[in-house]
C-alpha cells in the first residue's frame, strides 16, 4: 500500500471504531482543492497544520488533518486485522478500484472497498441482478436462467447474497462455471474464501448488518455491472424498487426488467426501464438492441 494510499484510509475510515470521526465527502474534497495549492510535495518532512493554515485552511479543520494523520499506530493494526481476515483494501487511489463505480458515483463513490478474493475478476466484463427474497416460481427460473448464462456468454455476475434472487442467480452462476462478485452488507471478514468469488464490502470490513449498508450497497451492485437486470420487484417496496429508481434517476447502468406483468415493472418501465424475457437471455450483449426493436 503506497503512502498516499494509507494517508487516505487515515483521514476517511472508522478504522474499526464507530466513535472514530473521519472525514465526510465533502471536507476530503474541500482538502484535495487545498492540497493542489501546493507548489511542491512535501518529500522530507510531515504535513502540519501550519502548511494547511497557509493555505488558508481554517485552524481547527487543519489541526484535526493532522490529528487524524497522526493514527498510523491504529491503522497498522487495523491493516493487520484485515490481512488476518484475507481482506483486502481498495481505495479510490488504487488502479483496481472499479473506474464505474468511481465514474458513475463521483464523490459519492465509497473511499474504499474492501475486497476478499481474486480483485483481477473486477477488469472483466460484468453484468448485475437484483431481485426480491421471496420469488415466484417464473421469477425464480429467470434469476436462475441470468446466472448460468452469464456464465456461459463470459461474464461476471455482481449481486448482494441476499436470499432469494441474489443468491439463486450466484449459485447457478457457479455451478455453470462462472464467476460472481458479491456486494456484501455484513462483516466481509465473516465470508469464507470460495472459488471464483470475490466479496466487496463499502468503506469497512468488520461493520455487521444494517438495514442502511444493505439500501447503501445497492448504487455498488448497480454501477459495477454494464447492465442491471431485475428478477422481481415490489411496488414502492424494499431495497430492489429503492435502488432501482435511483439507477434510472442518474443513469448508472441500462436497466432490463422480467416482464413478469407486475405492476411494478409497468412502473419502471414508465421510468425509463426496458422488459426482457428468457429468450433474449441466450445474447446478453444484444439485449439492448433486441429489446428496443421490441417497443
Amino acid at each position: 500500500m503506497t503512502g498516499a494510499e494509507r494517508g487516505f484510509l487515515l483521514l476517511t475510515a472508522h478504522l474499526g471504531d464507530s466513535g472514530r470521526k473521519p472525514l465526510t465527502v465533502a471536507q476530503f474534497r474541500e482538502l484535495t482543492k487545498l492540497a493542489q495549492r501546493m507548489e511542491k510535495p512535501l518529500c522530507d518532512r510531515d504535513l502540519t497544520a501550519g502548511d494547511l493554515m497557509e493555505l488558508g485552511c481554517r485552524p481547527d479543520f487543519a489541526w484535526r488533518v493532522c490529528d487524524l494523520l497522526e493514527e498510523e499506530t491504529r491503522l497498522d493494526r487495523y491493516l493487520s486485522q484485515a490481512e488476518g481476515l484475507d481482506c483486502y483494501p481498495l481505495t479510490r487511489l488504487n488502479p483496481l478500484y472499479p473506474s464505474r463505480v468511481r465514474k458513475h458515483l463521483d464523490l459519492d463513490a465509497p473511499g474504499c472497498l474492501w475486497a476478499k478474493g481474486d480483485v483481477s475478476v473486477l477488469t472483466q466484463p460484468m453484468i448485475s441482478l437484483v431481485g426480491s427474497r421471496d420469488l415466484r416460481s417464473e421469477n425464480e427460473a429467470f434469476a436462475a436462467e441470468l446466472g448460468k448464462q452469464a456464465a456461459l456468454q463470459g461474464y461476471t455476475l455482481v449481486s448482494g447474497n441476499a436470499r432469494g434472487a441474489d443468491s439463486v442467480a450466484q449459485d447457478s452462476c457457479l455451478a455453470n462455471g462462472g464467476t460472481v462478485v458479491s456486494v456484501v452488507a455484513d462483516a466481509l471478514g465473516g465470508h469464507e474464501i470460495r472459488e471464483r468469488v470475490l466479496y466487496l464490502s463499502e468503506d469497512d470490513f468488520d461493520q455487521d448488518f444494517s438495514a442502511q449498508r444493505a439500501i447503501s450497497r445497492n448504487r455498488i451492485i448497480h454501477t459495477l455491472g454494464e447492465k442491471t437486470f431485475i428478477a422481481q420487484c415490489t411496488m414502492e417496496k424494499g431495497g430492489t424498487w429503492d435502488g432501482t429508481v435511483k439507477n434510472l434517476r442518474f443513469g448508472w447502468s441500462p436497466v432490463f426488467c422480467f416482464d413478469d406483468g407486475s405492476e411494478a415493472v409497468r412502473e419502471l418501465i414508465q421510468r425509463g426501464a426496458d422488459k426482457v424475457d428468457f429468450e433474449d437471455l441466450s445474447n446478453i450483449a444484444e439485449i439492448s438492441s433486441v429489446v428496443i426493436s421490441m417497443d
